[in-house]
């Protein structure tokens, strides 16, 4: 019952013409941006960081904006692949094999509709969900003391490659950097400086958000300037949209795939690291499994989009529930979002639905408004995107650079954290051109420092016994699901990326 009134006290909040009207604006520039090929739910929110600072907004309408993108890049993210066959981002590879095959077959409208049903049945759900199970996970997080959160972060960093991580040294590495990073400033325990080489201005330490406007949008930038390719132009000038409203029938066909697809996400959302990918790879794998007896899968099979389309939306809902509930961030989005709410002085964790309960509620309120908003905006705004793909990015480019160097000057008023940034652009660079995730550098060097801390602390109260990291049952808990969640991609990661190209290859075989 306090969770019903906590949640209508949360629409109070968010159902100011304000907050409608960021909600309205972050779903449409999330839709495009994920749109886009490359760009994704992480660039995306990246990107508009600096605009939801420099706009003066308060915690909770700056909040409503960024997720709103968010979950309308998530959206976003069908068009290309279903248009193009160029997923917009890694969750919407699974969408390419059956959604484009359909639009060849002059299906393109229909099968961007159901993908968008599908998206607003996960992503519904899935707000659902973080409704009921967040306040759950709270009352267990009052349980974590030092050592259990230092183990919790721990499982963060070494599930967060994923089921289908290409390569585990790498996402170590990466994480590794990321802690150093966060490791430069004066010692909070020592009052020693650490890593500033002299310079007065890393006394403070990096700023977050500095280092991840840097790392994806700059390097995006960067990333375009070395190729200076256009995509896919051709393409969608030729492709037939078809009707854009699908029938009842085919609907009510779907619908037994998006509810299964909708549960299996959100649960792969819910643990750290898996996010969306996991959970769009896992819902097309079991309902191929379940129900493509004739082979269909692959082919143009409308439940072959509804499925990872329902998994990766219910996913991107289901990994707030740790970065609210516990401070760790559950996808690479996440821990941008993370970043923000640091930015704002409002810590995440068991004492944020407490201290900060109209952040939070407003924010879940306004999901679900933001998920009407689009399932009401992308049915008959489809041509408006189609068309969006057509932006050279030698436009595009330029405006992502400007909002990021206008933006991050804004915030901070210093021409060194721009010299800070454009470094950062270039690590995001050569991370990308190494094929090293860039996701763990930003959780190490957001979750760096309280990592540090929380070690420190725990050896301080047992006086330096390290067995004190494993004493409580909790503890070993999250130190096992951190130890199997790391051998567990090494040892399925090759089978599952070899299933997954094997289906790119039969889906493009059959296209062909």
């Amino acid at each position: 019952m306090d969770v019903l009134v906590s949640l209508f006290d949360g629409f109070a909040i968010a159902l100011t013409w304000q907050n409608l009207l960021l909600a309205l604006i972050g779903c449409f520039l999330g839709t495009v941006m994920g749109a886009l090929p490359g760009l994704g739910p992480s660039n995306g929110v990246a990107i508009l960081i600096p605009l939801a600072f420099t706009m003066g907004l308060g915690p909770t309408p700056a909040m409503i904006l960024l997720t709103s993108v968010y979950y309308g890049a998530m959206y976003g993210g069908r068009i290309s692949s279903i248009l193009l066959n160029i997923p917009g981002d890694e969750p919407a590879l699974m969408t390419t094999l059956d959604g484009h095959p359909m639009a060849l077959q002059g299906r393109a409208g229909e099968a961007l509709a159901l993908s968008g049903i599908a998206s607003f049945v996960g992503a519904f759900f899935a707000t659902c969900g973080l409704v009921l199970l967040a306040p759950l996970l709270v009352k267990v997080a009052l349980l974590f003391g030092p050592a259990e959160y230092f183990a919790l972060f721990t499982l963060a960093f070494a599930t967060l490659g994923g089921i289908a991580s290409t390569n585990q040294a790498k996402a170590a590495f990466a994480a590794a950097l990321g802690i150093g990073i966060a490791m430069i400033g004066v010692d909070g325990q020592t009052g020693v400086p650490r890593f500033t080489f002299g310079e007065v201005h890393l006394y403070d330490g990096i700023d977050f958000l500095v280092a991840i406007v840097g790392m994806f949008a700059l390097s995006e930038v960067f990333i375009f300037l070395e190729h200076r390719a256009v995509h896919g132009a051709k393409p969608a000038e030729k492709m037939k949209i078809g009707k854009i409203v699908p029938s009842w029938s085919l609907i009510k066909y779907c619908t037994p795939t998006m509810i299964r697809s909708t549960v299996l996400g959100f649960l792969a959302g819910v643990l750290p690291g898996a996010g969306a990918s996991l959970g769009s790879f896992i819902a097309y794998s079991v309902e191929k499994r379940l129900v493509d007896k004739e082979g269909t899968f692959g082919k143009g099979d409308p439940r072959g989009v509804a499925a990872p389309e329902a998994g990766n939306n219910a996913a991107a809902g289901g990994a707030l529930v740790p970065m609210l509930a516990l401070g760790v961030p559950g996808s690479g989005t996440t821990a941008v979002l993370l970043a923000v709410l640091l930015a704002l002085n409002i810590t995440p964790g068991p004492l944020l639905f407490q201290n900060n309960p109209d952040v939070v509620w407003g924010l879940i309120a306004a999901l679900f408004i933001g998920n009407l908003m689009l399932l009401a905006m992308n049915i008959p705004m489809v041509g408006l995107f189609v068309r969006v793909l057509l932006v050279p990015p030698r436009f595009l480019m330029p405006i992502v650079a400007m909002v990021s160097f206008v933006g991050i000057y804004g915030i901070s008023g210093s021409s060194f954290d721009l010299m800070v940034m454009v470094g950062f652009g270039i690590l995001g660079w050569l991370l990308r051109k190494l094929d090293i995730p860039m996701v763990p550098v930003i959780l190490g060097v957001l979750l760096g420092a309280a990592m540090e801390k929380n070690l420190r602390r725990a050896l301080t109260i047992s006086d330096g016994d390290w067995f004190a990291l494993v004493a409580s049952p909790l503890s070993i808990a999250l130190w096992a699901i951190a130890i199997f969640g790391f051998i567990l991609p090494i040892v399925l990661g090759p089978t599952i990326r070899k299933r997954m190209q094997m289906r790119k290859d039969d889906a493009g075989a059959a296209v062909d």
